[in-house]
Parts: structure tokens; sequence; C-alpha cells
């Protein structure tokens, strides 16, 4: 997933942070850690603005696997966390935060697409891999894409998956075929979006008007009378919950509207959005993770999240995506970590990149893991939700289960 660049972010600090990045690749980096020392693995998730719970969700689930892995080749693991917002320069400012720490030796996350777009670059040029549980936009993984992925990979669903998915839901289950869209103009809801239209229209259907909102835009009543104006059977707008509650909770007040069933995606998938829409969120479809068709340690790893996040109920959906993420990591570095005989672990950062890549078989909690050279290493687990009165009402969430 991603939120578009908040846009008024001061130039000249974003220039100030391409500018600090190296000038080649360091793929032969070299971090040793001394006896008694704990290693440092990097965060970038989105823990301000509305779109906190994403981050949170996310940061408990690498949390749950540090304390389920005790310690590393003698070495206790210590979290850094850096708030990459949802944007492209936060994603810049959190990957340099990260890249000028010398003991940093891997990352988890960004949370969003657009972060990992502002600072690939500068994670893969310091020498360090890595690996988001939530970034899900195509481009991110292209066989072609640019070098400055080089050192990214996910776990998480590829959204060409995903699109798919919704598609054959909404014109096979649903048995509706005109479907109007709404983006944020960020890389994540964008392609998320014409990759539906895409499999829409291969099914037989047909996009009555594709538009997008903006950052931070509270006012959605002419983008719905411009949609009403369309006649869509249904909505879809994978966006995020800010913007997502505010169409949601004004879709009433537009007529045209009464009838046009709703249908959003991961980034609204969590109770803050259900809060932020009010009860016109009632009846309305959202795309995630399907908790059903995970693996069988994932109960028991819901258990220790709960327990560890002090929360009752999920805070969004890739918790286990992160989870998984993060024990690649720590595989990788028992692969390629050398103990020394003072009990100091050096660990070639460059080693360390080609085993994670070299991931096979990974028995993760959202399924069995292996990644491509392009760094695609999800299971495509993707169910269909169906909010309920119990979940407007009462709170239950993750909503029903419906596919």
């Amino acid at each position: 997933m991603m939120r578009k660049s908040l846009g008024v972010l001061a130039a000249t600090g974003l220039l100030a942070t391409i500018a600090a990045v190296p000038t080649a690749a360091q793929d032969s980096r070299v971090v040793t850690i001394p006896d008694g020392e704990p290693i440092k693995l990097g965060m970038m998730f989105v823990t301000s603005g509305a779109n906190a719970a994403l981050g949170e969700d996310q940061a408990i689930g690498v949390e749950v696997a540090k304390e389920d892995r005790g310690e590393l080749l003698g070495h206790e693991i210590e979290l850094v966390l850096q708030d990459s917002l949802c944007t492209v320069e936060g994603g810049a400012l959190a990957a340099q935060a990260l890249a000028s720490d010398p003991d940093i030796i891997g990352v988890v996350g960004p949370t969003c697409s657009g972060a990992v777009d502002g600072g690939a670059q500068i994670i893969t040029e310091a020498g360090l891999t890595h690996i988001s549980g939530s970034a899900t936009s195509p481009p991110l993984t292209f066989a072609d894409r640019d070098a400055r992925f080089d050192g990214f990979l996910r776990t998480a669903w590829n959204d060409a998956f995903q699109g798919a998915v919704v598609a054959d839901f909404v014109v096979n289950d649903l048995g509706l075929t005109k479907v109007a869209t709404i983006h944020d103009g960020s890389i994540y809801a964008e392609s998320l979006v014409n990759v539906f239209a895409d499999e829409l229209e291969a099914r037989g259907g047909e996009i009555t008007l594709a538009t997008a909102v903006n950052d931070g835009q509270t006012d959605m009543v002419q983008v719905l009378t411009n949609v009403a104006e369309s006649e869509p059977e249904l909505l879809y707008f994978p966006i995020f919950i800010d913007e997502g509650g505010f169409i949601v909770d004004q879709v009433a007040d537009v007529a045209g509207m009464e009838d046009v069933v709703l249908f959003s995606s991961d980034g609204v998938f969590s109770p803050k959005f259900i809060d932020a829409a009010g009860p016109n969120a009632e009846g309305m479809y959202i795309s995630a993770s399907n908790f059903d068709l995970l693996a069988d340690t994932y109960p028991a790893m819901l258990e220790r999240y709960l327990e560890v996040g002090n929360v009752d109920q999920p805070l969004a959906t890739f918790h286990g995506h992160t989870y998984d993420a993060a024990n690649i990591i720590f595989n990788a570095v028992e692969e390629v970590g050398v103990v020394g005989d003072d009990g100091s672990l050096t660990i070639d950062l460059g080693l360390l990149r080609s085993a994670i890549f070299a991931t096979t078989d990974h028995p993760g909690v959202t399924g069995t893991l292996s990644c491509t050279e392009s760094g695609d290493c999800g299971a495509s687990i993707i169910g269909i939700y169906q909010v309920g009165p119990e979940t407007v009402e009462d709170g239950v969430f993750p909503p029903q289960l419906v596919k």
C-alpha cells in the first residue's frame, strides 16, 4: 500500500536527504557487533497521523517476532523505529536516518509503497536490505525494476493479484458490471485501480467513471456527485483511512448513491476506518488478508500479537506479513553471521542480501514463502470481507469474511 506525498515538506530538506545518498552501492559493507551488544534491526512504519494504526499493527508483528526469537547468535535484538509517514518524503527521511546508523543490519518496512519509492535508493546504496510486509504496488517488484530497488523485497501480496480477485468477486459473485473508481494519486491506489479496471473489462465489465481525490481532502460531495451521474452499480475506492472515511460518511448526502455498492481494500482495513466512516459503512466490502487461509501457526502468533500489543483485536491486516519479514531477516543473519572467538558477530551485508533473496520455502504464518529475483516473497491470500452491524455498532473486527 502507498499514500501520496504530502507535497508540503520543505524541498530543501528532501534535496538534502537525496544529496546524502552514497554515490555507489556498498554491497560489501560489514557490520561487526561486539560481545554483549545487540543486533539492530530497523523498522520504517507510519506511526503518526490518520494511518498510524497501519504502522502500529506492523510494529507489533515485528516485536512478536523479536520476542519469539529471543536472540540471534548470542546477541539480543534491538528494534529501531522510524516514522515513514506513508509518504515519499517520509520514506526518504526515515531511510536516511536508518542508513546513517552504522550498526543497522537490515530493515522491515516501509508500510506504504510511496515510502518505498522515496527511500529505496538510500537503503539499497547503503548496502542494506529492506522487506516490506505491506507495500503491494506492482511496479516495486517488476522484473525490469530500477536498480534502486535492488535491496527491496516484500512479504505482502502483489496487487496484480488483488485487483484480479476484486474484479472477479464483483462480476461473478455480486453480478455487477458497471463500476466507478476513485484513487488518491498514490502509487498504491492508482496501480490497484488500473489493475482492477483491466480485470473488470476482461470480464465484460465497464468503468463508468475513473476519478480521484486529493490527499487531505475532506469534502467528497462533488466527487460523489460525479460518480452518481455516471450511474455505476458499484464504487471501488482502494485508498486510505481518512479519505475513505469521508467518502463513506458523506455518501448518504448524495442523490443517486443510495443503491451503489461500496468496495475498498487493505488501506482501510482497520477499526479506525470503521470509526471514521460511521454507520454508512454497513454493507460495504473490503479486500484484505484472508485470515482463514493463513498457516496453522497464525492463531498462536495472533494470541501473542494481542498480548504484546495490549489490544483485543487486530489493528489492521499486515501484522503476520511483517512477522514473516522479520523472521526471514533473522534466518539470513543466522546463515551468514560469523561469531568470533571474542564473542563478536560479523555480518557481511552483501551476503545477507543474497541470503534473503535466496529464501525458499520459509514456513511463515502467512504461508510458505519463497522469494523471486525481483523481491516478491508473499503468498497470495486475499479475502473479501463485508461490514455488518456487529462491526459498525459493536466494534467487532475483523468484519465477516464472505469469500
